[in-house]
């Protein structure tokens, strides 16, 4: 079948804002991190663990999990590998002695900022069709049901 004929599902599917966005999310992620895996050897969790300790000062892997939506045995498994290779560093939560509270390391921020640029192209080549008005629409929208799915799981 052709493309055409195969993308009529964006239509015809019972939900189809979340196949969209399904579909837009593979379409970027899996080559991105394809490619991340092959130069610097990581697997999807442990990026998104650099990630979202890229933008706070601490967090536990509990946290982590809960903002990323991915399993927290994966990002546990994660964590141990991120430690091993100096890119996190651990300290006791002293709210929670069972927890312990990560942060990123110097290298782990500069490997953060190599890969990061691997998403953001992608991104730019799925979104390239839109026009500026059109992402800064779709950004607010998706940030908009992004905080609400948040609230829902609260």
């Amino acid at each position: 079948m052709a493309n055409e004929d195969l993308t009529q599902i964006f239509d015809t599917i019972e939900y189809p804002e979340a196949y969209r966005i399904t579909y837009l999310a593979n379409a970027i992620v899996f080559p991105a991190y394809s490619a991340i895996k092959k130069d610097f050897g990581l697997v999807r969790a442990e990026y998104i663990l650099l990630a979202c300790l890229s933008h706070f000062d601490a967090l536990t892997a509990q946290d982590v999990a809960r903002i990323s939506r991915r399993p927290r045995n994966t990002i546990s498994r994660a964590v141990h590998r991120m430690l091993d290779d100096g890119y996190l560093d651990r300290a006791p939560d002293p709210d929670d002695g069972r927890q312990a509270r990560l942060r990123i390391t110097a290298s782990g921020k500069e490997l953060h900022v190599r890969i990061s640029e691997y998403l953001r192209r992608r991104q730019d080549e799925v979104l390239g069709t839109l026009s500026k008005e059109e992402r800064a629409t779709l950004s607010a929208l998706m940030k908009k049901a992004a905080l609400n799915a948040a609230q829902l799981d609260e």
